[in-house]
């Protein structure tokens, strides 16, 4: 007996759907109505067998066990309604007997919500507006004018689809096809409701409380299930997903779980040190500058950063220190400085040993 892998043309590692492919190409090439001849005939039956095998993940694991995945016998060609199902589509995988159902899952729905860099810190409560669809108050989703009901197809008398009688070759086939005058959902609604056209579902702007956690940044997606569209006949509800950005900020930058930002001192308040009050995001933080303090230098303040979305400890305000030096001085000014390198005798400007650790601050005082 012919290899049904080999007869199909498809490696033993073949999806359900690569198989499925193989047999509707093969058919269409090989069906008795299209190809009248004996090889064409005989071929026709071995492909058609080995898709029956080989669709049927039980007798599938049978055939790669050694077993013979299943013969001829039965009505003789086992399962031809699926088979024809599939050669002739079938209202997207429904089966002969079993009408489609009105209702299904609504559309996922995306929201760009835009925050500053002070609502990443603890996270903020939103409410926003969303154009959406909801369930239709007047049918409640049946998709029926109030006080009637769907009634069955008269056509296809509740099962969805029309059956045929195809004759080829192999005999009559009977084959089956979703009811055109119901389009496979076995009902019709004589009495639609006016108000969604009987959809079940209408379009409106409704309110979305969201709550936004701690430490999000530029580019997250959040999920929150179920808050999407509603489905066709109150089926139900998508997903809404959140797209977050976060504004740049005048002062503070973000690095992580740190907030960055920098602090100009003067010149005489870096030589002889002095104590000052910043404001971060949340509130003020009284900061030490030690006497002869240098550009490049970082004070490290514990716990005023941004709380890391999965919870955990805050992370750190860094403040990179920036001397400043006057560029305008008047004649008295520019006496006391000359009076004080003359007495303090400083060296004038050198080349020195290169230190990685003073680019490395300054790196970080710009970095986010």
């Amino acid at each position: 007996m012919a290899d049904h892998y080999e007869v199909l043309g498809v490696s033993r590692e073949a999806t359900p759907d690569e198989i499925k492919k193989a047999y509707r190409r093969l058919a269409r090439e090989l069906h008795p109505d299209v190809n009248p001849g004996e090889d064409a005939s005989e071929r026709f039956k071995l492909v058609t067998h080995a898709y029956d095998v080989l669709s049927d993940p039980e007798q599938r694991q049978r055939y790669d066990l050694g077993g013979d995945g299943g013969g001829f016998g039965g009505a003789g060609f086992g399962g031809f309604g699926d088979i024809f199902e599939t050669f002739f589509g079938g209202g997207g995988g429904q089966r002969a007997g079993r009408p489609r159902s009105r209702r299904e899952r609504g559309q996922d729905a995306l929201v760009r919500v835009t925050l500053d860099l002070k609502d990443v810190v603890f996270g903020i409560h939103r409410d926003i507006e969303v154009d959406t669809a909801v369930l239709c108050e007047t049918c409640e989703g049946s998709c029926c004018q109030p006080g009637t009901r769907e009634a069955t197809c008269d056509i296809c008398h509740g099962s969805g689809q029309i059956q045929r009688t195809v004759r080829s070759l192999l005999g009559n086939v009977v084959t089956s096809q979703p009811c055109n005058a119901c389009q496979g959902y076995g009902t019709t609604i004589p009495y639609p409701c006016a108000t969604c056209q009987g959809q079940g579902r209408v379009r409106a702007r409704r309110t979305v409380s969201l709550d936004i956690p701690a430490g999000v940044e530029t580019g997250l997606r959040l999920q929150l299930p179920g808050s999407g569209e509603v489905g066709p006949a109150g089926g139900p509800n998508g997903d809404l997903y959140l797209e977050i950005t976060v504004t740049p900020d005048d002062v503070f930058s973000r690095d992580a779980d740190d907030l960055l930002a920098t602090l100009e001192v003067s010149m005489p308040d870096a030589i002889l040190g002095t104590a000052t009050t910043i404001t971060s995001l949340d509130g003020d933080v009284d900061l030490e500058v030690r006497p002869g303090i240098q550009s490049g230098d970082v004070l490290t303040i514990k716990g005023r950063g941004i709380t890391p979305l999965r919870g955990g400890t805050r992370g750190d305000l860094r403040v990179a220190v920036q001397v400043v030096t006057p560029t305008r001085l008047d004649a008295k000014e520019r006496a006391l400085i000359e009076d004080f390198a003359k007495k303090t005798k400083a060296p004038g400007p050198q080349l020195s040993q290169f230190h990685q650790g003073m680019f490395a601050k300054l790196r970080d005082r710009f970095r986010g």
